[in-house]
């Protein structure tokens, strides 16, 4: 009986994806076997990608899309796409939570300058978020300013004292988004 109310207490995301404006891949994660090869994956983004186009992602906090049996919740800011997959009984509030969490922590991270090149230059931020959010599937962290503070914290510079660089980086992250 536990079991059964753990899951159903427990939403289980698919795939992470962060996109660029023309569909190619910036940073993605899959935690499940759905999609087994890499051929595979990249058809399901180049679906997802072209399926999701001709929407207003860009006014609305979140679309969602029912797509090939599963959950897909989606926006777009700037030139940079973010998509959570999850099945299709999933709760598409968890999944719109753990998407608004993801694109908060990315623009406190990126510091406003929200587009492929700035993604691209801080790679490694990019999946940190996507650890400190989702771990095998399980939805571990939602609030944005919480990922992005563990993630800073993980990449600080070891000659500078942690206390300098973490005041100095979430000083400007308080200033520049209140």
């Amino acid at each position: 009986m536990a079991i059964f109310a753990r899951r159903d207490a427990c939403p289980i995301i698919k795939n992470v994806l962060l996109l660029d404006s023309e569909g190619r891949r910036v940073a993605v994660k899959y935690y499940t076997d759905e999609w087994e090869t890499n051929s595979e994956k990249l058809a399901f983004e180049r679906s997802i990608f072209s399926k999701t186009q001709k929407t207003n992602a860009r006014t609305e906090p979140a679309e969602i899309l029912m797509f090939e049996n599963n959950v897909v919740v989606y926006k777009f800011i700037q030139d940079l796409q973010f998509f959570v997959t999850g099945g299709d009984d999933e709760n598409e509030l968890a999944l719109a939570t753990v998407l608004q969490g993801f694109s908060e922590a990315v623009i406190l991270l990126l510091r406003g300058n929200i587009d492929q090149r700035e993604a691209f230059e801080n790679l490694d931020m990019m999946f940190l978020c996507l650890d400190e959010i989702v771990d095998g599937g399980m939805i571990l962290e939602t609030d944005g300013n919480t990922i992005a503070r563990k993630v800073v914290t993980n990449i600080m510079d070891d000659e500078t004292p942690l206390s300098e660089q973490l005041f100095s980086y979430l000083g400007h992250i308080l200033y520049t988004f209140p």
